[in-house]
This record gives C-alpha cells, structure tokens and sequence, in this order.
C-alpha cells in the first residue's frame, strides 16, 4: 500500500516500505499542471505502475482544503 501525504510544497511518500518526498516542481513537470490542479490518482500513477485507483480523483487544492 502506498500512503501520500500532501502539503502546500509537495508529497511525502511511503511506497513499499520506502520514504521519499515528490516536490511540487517535479509534479508540476511530470504532469505539466498546476500543483493543485494535480488530482491524487495522477500522483498516484506516478509512483506505482498499475495503481488500484479507487474513488472519486482528487485534486490537490480539495485535498490541502
């Protein structure tokens, strides 16, 4: 399972047992949006190969509230 953890900068992950931090520029980049326009499934899709995306997407912005 992979836990996300979002703030105004970026993204902590734990993805297989590993910790690491996706800045907001390399999101920015890597889906060519605004960070708070990024929804968690495309994050999501960027650490994981074949995601088990369940629910609505999110956005960013919706999430940080």
């Amino acid at each position: 399972m992979t836990v996300l953890s979002f703030d105004q900068e970026g993204v902590d992950v734990i993805y297989e047992g590993t910790e690491f931090r996706m800045e907001k520029t390399l999101i920015e980049e890597a889906t060519e949006k605004a960070y708070p326009d990024v929804t968690d499934h495309e994050v999501l899709q960027m650490i994981e190969k074949n995601p088990s995306l369940s629910g609505e997407p999110r956005r960013i912005t919706e999430i940080l509230g």
